[in-house]
């Protein structure tokens, strides 16, 4: 007969095996590569956001009808728009089309993108060709449930700690008052509003500059171009001083966009703006 510390031992070693198996299985939920898993691991997902604060009547909200989204899953698959050479990306995205119209903002808010150059030291032409490139000027911000892509993407195996801290983001963002569920409309990764921040982007370093209670990237021109010199502002953006490649400014356009024709698109067409390209 095993003695009383062998069988406290072995007891112990089921309850690790128990835990570890436990773990092993919670793990596993917690991601998938097809939609066979989504629902058990949405159900977990929403006692996590409960118990981090997250009321139950946003969770109720949000996740109402919210099911896999396939088209998300392919269109995260089928990127290629940032492969492309910095000639042909900027001869797509910063179009004389679009420096017409972006020129013709300028001069529309110029009151506001001094304010905007005073308090953040942004100059306009950043501030405008940002907003140009991410949704023509609030015309193309995206029209996808942002809550079902996230919820999507963050069940999805290949970035699934990256999004599923941003389903969190989003639901705060729910939770605080600034959007409902049914407003929260964007691209398919989960961009927010006419320059596409990020949740957790917005939950940051989102302004509520027009004054009226609500942070809303969506439909606020002030709110949409003060937040976007807040990033930049907040990631280190130096006042007065240039932002061509090599540059700090220009370093910090990179938090903006990781992808280098992207910055390199940015900065090429402020400069043309402010008469410098």
């Amino acid at each position: 007969m095993p003695s009383r510390n062998t069988r406290i031992n072995l007891l112990a070693g089921v309850a690790v095996a128990a835990m570890v198996t436990a773990t092993t299985t919670a793990e596993a939920a917690r991601c998938g590569n097809g939609p066979g898993g989504f629902n058990t691991w949405l159900s977990q997902f929403k006692a996590e956001a409960r118990a981090k604060g997250i009321s139950g009547r946003t969770i109720s909200r949000a996740f109402a009808g919210v099911t896999y989204n396939p088209k998300v899953i392919r269109l995260d698959r089928g990127q290629r728009s940032f492969k492309q050479s910095f000639a042909r990306f900027y001869k797509r995205r910063a179009s004389r089309w679009l420096l017409n119209k972006a020129r013709g903002k300028l001069k529309r808010h110029a009151r506001l993108l001094s304010r905007i150059e005073q308090r953040y030291g942004v100059p306009p032409e950043i501030v405008i060709t940002i907003w140009g490139m991410e949704s023509t000027f609030g015309q193309l911000s995206g029209k996808m449930n942002i809550i079902r892509s996230l919820s999507t993407l963050a069940y999805d195996c290949r970035r699934s700690q990256f999004f599923t801290n941003e389903l969190h983001a989003a639901l705060r963002i729910i939770d605080r008052g600034d959007m409902s569920p049914a407003q929260m409309r964007g691209g398919w990764a989960g961009e927010i509003g006419q320059t596409q921040f990020l949740a957790s982007s917005y939950v940051k370093y989102a302004v509520d500059f027009d004054g009226n209670g609500r942070r809303d990237l969506i439909r606020s021109i002030p709110d949409v171009l003060v937040s976007t010199a807040n990033f930049l502002k907040r990631h280190g953006w130096r006042r007065g001083e240039p932002w061509g490649p090599g540059t700090h400014n220009f370093a910090v356009l990179k938090q903006w966009n990781r992808a280098s024709v992207y910055q390199r698109t940015i900065a090429k067409a402020a400069a043309v703006l402010a008469g410098r390209g």
